[in-house]
């Protein structure tokens, strides 16, 4: 055998998977294709995976060469169960991006987890129609009716096979030069793409088994924000990967509801009746007017500074830069440093219930909805669980909204439900990304071209974004104040803290958001980590507890680390628990203030080289 034909039946076997499963490769990878385009966002900034076609092409490859491998008999029922779950999935995809304006996500599946039958019915019946074969759901209904006519042509009658021959017949005849050569040299041209193929998808591969083997919902998203990381560029990936969240988040799940179950409370002295948390988002420290900013940006916090009975504090950092994991940090009475996992230990609100308050929870971000993303996801998976939903709450809102002012109108009708004491928890989307959604259009009050003389380092178009995040800070400032006016006339505390910190184009560091895979050095922490902190305090308040008050002034100095916030409200409300510990409570006399402030886990913040300050730019 000479070498030429030895290389010749070489490349023979590489193809021979195809040539055997033909019609799978080929109706799959249209398929594929089709399916991506069509789970495309409206929004004209999303594109598809880059290495889609190679990677699809990778992906059936392997399985044509799993079917080749097995005897005829069975790969005939391998095969037809591929194409069942091939087109459910597929199916499935496009239907939830036509009706729910999103692919198969993770709170999906839990959604779907919580259904009971009459709900599913009621979905059916409101969602799927004849009129949905009109829309991009149609596609993959034709692409199925076009696989199955190919599949059952032997079928066919024979005066019908008689007539389409006949039509074949009549259409002149295709004379491809070199078309033997090009059978010849194909299955060498595939195996060099295949090669290929191969090489640029490996690091996909390696990223998407990193991602379906993280060791809990957080670790995976945080993966998630990374710059490179596994692509689930296909609608079986969307089930593996919801499926695999929903696993992960179920072990949390069940520490926490034994947690729960295993908490007590020993007494309680109902020392503050209204205790008021007000939890904000991405607010940047260094675009508050109140630590120093050029910018109006927080007139009314000032002025209620100013009064003497809102307490800013000066030194109070975030655990993490990450919403989700800041919630399980401040909802749970884990402290960074202490055994175990934030699961391991009971959620605040559980003590208040057990203490007999009247808890209420409204949020503008952590309501189950089938089309929200990985990240509110795991920053709400424990607050919707049933169980948990109803050892931690009484009263909850049941509507997002696009400005936060009608967040607290709908608190204006929640109120009546409250009891004597009440604890009221309110979660602002604040100044989350994309800033311009953030401000009603007759509310802003600066435009990129105000920061010419400021910042004329940067773009008009980054000018624009540095417009939009100030002016939703000071739409935030108007939405706090409005908070606080409904507990003037009360004997009440309001806490006010946002989530993490946030970066707009600071100095010339050039970033937007965060940047969540950095190593983490002091400018990171200066503006991702460090937050406003206040403490309001109503004048009633201040007249019924002045030991109080002066424990808050004499604290307004320390360091602080939010994850410590529950020790500080179990204080406020007299509540007496194991769980309390006196020496992470903000503003007790044997608070201890030299507690390692540990942000994402790895890093001590106090410890981290201070740069000098050379030409800054302005914050």
């Amino acid at each position: 055998m000479t070498l030429t034909v030895l290389i010749k039946k070489l490349f023979g076997y590489v193809v021979k998977p195809l040539k055997i499963n033909a019609p799978f490769f080929v109706s799959m990878y249209i398929l594929g294709v089709v399916c991506a385009w069509l789970c495309l966002p409206h929004s004209s900034s999303e594109k598809i995976y880059r290495h889609l076609y190679t990677e699809l092409l990778v992906d059936l490859y392997a399985l044509c060469l799993l079917l080749s491998v097995l005897p005829q008999r069975i790969r005939s029922w391998v095969r037809g169960a591929l194409y069942l779950i091939l087109y459910l999935t597929t199916a499935i995809d496009v239907f939830c991006r036509v009706q729910l304006d999103s692919i198969v996500t993770p709170t999906m599946m839990l959604l779907l987890g919580e259904t009971n039958g009459r709900e599913a019915s009621e979905f059916v019946s409101s969602y799927l129609s004849f009129n949905v074969l009109f829309t991009k759901f149609g596609w993959i209904v034709l692409i199925a009716l076009l696989h199955l006519a190919y599949t059952l042509r032997r079928f066919a009658p024979k005066k019908l096979k008689e007539t389409y021959q006949k039509l074949l017949g009549k259409f002149p005849k295709i004379n491809i030069p070199y078309s033997g050569k090009l059978k010849t040299y194909a299955p060498f041209g595939f195996t060099v793409i295949l090669i290929w193929s191969i090489g640029v998808t490996a690091s996909n591969k390696v990223a998407l088994w990193k991602l379906m083997h993280g060791k809990s919902v957080g670790e995976v998203e945080h993966m998630l924000t990374e710059p490179i990381h596994g692509e689930c560029y296909h609608p079986v990936h969307h089930f593996m990967f919801s499926l695999y969240a929903n696993s992960l988040a179920s072990q949390q799940l069940d520490k926490l509801i034994a947690a729960s179950k295993r908490a007590k409370v020993d007494s309680c002295a109902y020392t503050s009746p209204h205790i008021v948390l007000i939890i904000g988002e991405s607010y940047g420290k260094h675009h508050s007017q109140q630590y120093g900013y050029v910018q109006p940006t927080t007139p009314r916090q000032i002025q209620r500074e100013r009064s003497g009975q809102l307490v800013k504090f000066s030194n109070v950092v975030s655990p993490w830069n990450l919403t989700s994991y800041v919630f399980k940090h401040v909802f749970s009475l884990y402290n960074v440093g202490d055994p175990g996992e934030w699961c391991d230990y009971p959620l605040f609100p559980e003590m208040f219930r057990k203490a007999g308050y009247h808890v209420t929870f409204i949020t503008n971000q952590f309501l189950s909805q089938a089309n929200e993303n990985v990240y509110d996801f795991s920053g709400g998976f424990f607050l919707n669980n049933p169980t948990l939903n109803k050892a931690m709450f009484d009263t909850r809102n049941d509507s997002l909204y696009t400005f936060d002012e009608h967040l607290v109108a709908e608190y204006s009708h929640l109120k009546a439900q409250e009891g004597k004491y009440n604890l009221t928890i309110f979660h602002l989307i604040g100044q989350h990304v994309g800033y311009k959604y953030r401000t009603p259009n007759n509310r802003r009050r600066w435009k990129g071209d105000d920061y010419k003389t400021l910042r004329p380092d940067l773009s008009p178009a980054q000018r624009s974004v540095l417009a939009h995040y100030d002016n939703a800070v000071l739409y935030n400032d108007s939405v706090v104040d409005l908070i606080v006016k409904q507990f003037e006339q009360k004997d009440a505390i309001v806490i006010y803290m946002p989530d993490h910190g946030e970066e707009c184009y600071e100095e010339n560091r050039g970033i937007v958001c965060r940047n969540h895979s950095a190593a983490i050095d002091y400018p990171l922490a200066k503006y991702e980590f460090e937050i406003p902190f206040w403490i309001w305090c109503s004048r009633s308040y201040i007249a019924q507890h002045p030991d109080i008050y002066r424990q808050i002034l004499d604290a307004r100095n320390r360091r602080f680390m939010t994850d410590a916030l529950p020790q500080l409200l179990l204080y406020l409300a007299g509540i007496k628990t194991q769980d309390y510990r006196e020496e992470n409570n903000l503003i007790s006399p044997k608070y201890n203030e030299s507690r390692p402030r540990i942000l994402k886990g790895t890093t001590d913040y106090d410890k981290l080289p201070r740069p000098t300050p050379q030409n800054a730019l302005p914050n």
